[in-house]
């Protein structure tokens, strides 16, 4: 949640404008509904500013145009230089609403591979299923599974899926509005690849029996990890019931789970990854710091909530047998 910097009011789901760099509300988020600086120098990349983008009613007559000479009004040209703003700028579009949204577009991903695994478990078998789905320390050279594991979940738990989807979905935006869709993209995956394999390529260094990783804690952790970077004292609802810092929701997990690291030596305790969720942490904490100077298009840093609003926090969910994350 931001602030628009042209009415102040409060907006969960903020653009920033890319000409400007500044956040506005859905009502305010054209450039001419900003009064914009940037397009005083925009160098019009898209032909906005083309006199030919209305060229279809160049042939029409007076009396098809209601009087409009040469097929154009000031009205109407108005009308589509806006249409075109909002095509260059705005969400329109499936493909360009996931511009800004992709943290919504993984939860899809997420949920689909879902059913996806529920469908391979039916028609070929759990063989069929870990060979596609689970990322395993005998398997490594799998490498889709670098990927798929990381959007796959314990079939048998729901609670798995659910768990991560809060996380991703209440603190996902924070950071990818920060850093962009692209590079929030890159760093989500990034860091479930390197949770997961970090988890499997400690069982083989160490001679642990085989184990496998799947689910998105990795990366979940990872955005608590950037978010305590930039937002130490940001108020949480932990089980939705118990208010604290992230900070001690963070710090304390990370705390319990390097202890279980300790005293398992596997990595993984009762078939939760929990070495996946300390590399996750790890990763997030030197993003945040790498990209602090962003954080204030994630609501700033300081001791007061984004909005005065207060989001869930917890570990992803609880594992089972494969060493799920």
């Amino acid at each position: 949640m931001a602030t628009c910097d042209e009415c102040g009011e409060y907006e969960n789901l903020p653009y920033q404008c890319k000409r400007c760099g500044q956040t506005f509300c859905a009502d305010h988020r054209l450039p001419e509904n900003h009064d914009c600086p940037g397009l005083a120098g925009w160098d019009d990349p898209g032909g906005v500013f083309d006199s030919g983008f209305d060229e279809s009613v160049e042939g029409e007559s007076a009396a098809d145009t209601g009087g409009r000479t040469g097929g154009r009004t000031s009205a109407g040209i108005v009308d589509r230089f806006k249409r075109r703003i909002d095509r260059e700028t705005g969400t329109g579009g499936l493909v360009s609403y996931f511009r800004n949204n992709a943290t919504y577009a993984i939860l899809l991903a997420m949920w689909v591979t879902f059913i996806a695994q529920w469908v391979t478990l039916f028609v070929g078998g759990e063989a069929l299923h870990n060979t596609l789905f689970v990322l395993r320390s005998e398997a490594i050279a799998n490498v889709w599974t670098w990927v798929t594991s990381v959007f796959s979940h314990a079939p048998g738990q729901l609670f798995h899926i659910i768990g991560n989807s809060i996380v991703i979905l209440f603190f996902g935006p924070l950071v990818e509005r920060a850093v962009g869709s692209k590079k929030f993209v890159g760093f989500f995956f990034g860091a479930g690849i390197a949770a997961g394999l970090g988890h499997v390529l400690f069982a083989v260094a160490t001679n642990a029996p085989p184990t496998g990783v799947l689910g998105a804690s990795g990366a979940g952790f990872a955005i608590l990890g950037v978010l305590t970077v930039w937002r130490p004292n940001m108020q949480v609802l932990l089980f939705f019931v118990i208010p604290m810092k992230i900070k001690y929701l963070t710090w304390g997990i990370a705390a319990v789970s390097a202890a279980l690291v300790v005293a398992s030596g596997t990595g993984g305790v009762g078939g939760i990854a929990h070495l996946a969720h300390l590399i996750g942490f790890a990763i997030g904490l030197a993003f945040g710091k790498r990209n602090e100077g962003l954080a204030r298009s994630a609501g700033g840093m300081g001791g007061v909530s984004m909005g005065g609003a207060r989001g869930p926090g917890g570990p992803g969910g609880p594992g089972g047998p494969g060493g799920r994350f």
